[in-house]
């Protein structure tokens, strides 16, 4: 019998779903204290999840939550450097 590949879940800062890891977008806090976007999934640091969308990034902007995950102030410069990677990955996506 074969083993049943476990998906690993990760919910979305944005729209609060579940959904696979692989389809999420990773934000991520560094040693340093610098937050960026992830694309590779490989950076090191704390890691906080959401969908490819602006739709979500801008949700969880307006909530704070990249702020709560990485219990730290995240400067507007940050954010609109996140949004533009965001945009840019989307539009590469929709290519």
């Amino acid at each position: 019998m074969a083993a049943i590949k476990k998906i690993p879940m990760r919910m979305c800062l944005g729209c609060g779903e579940m959904k696979p890891k692989k389809e999420l977008i990773r934000a991520v806090k560094a040693p340093d204290g610098s937050v960026s976007i992830d694309l590779t999934g490989k950076k090191s640091g704390r890691g906080a999840y959401i969908c490819r969308s602006t739709e979500c990034f801008g949700k969880a902007r307006k909530a704070r939550r990249f702020e709560k995950a990485f219990s730290c102030r995240i400067s507007d410069e940050v954010y609109d450097g996140m949004e533009k990677e965001l945009t840019e990955d989307e539009q590469r996506g929709k290519a």
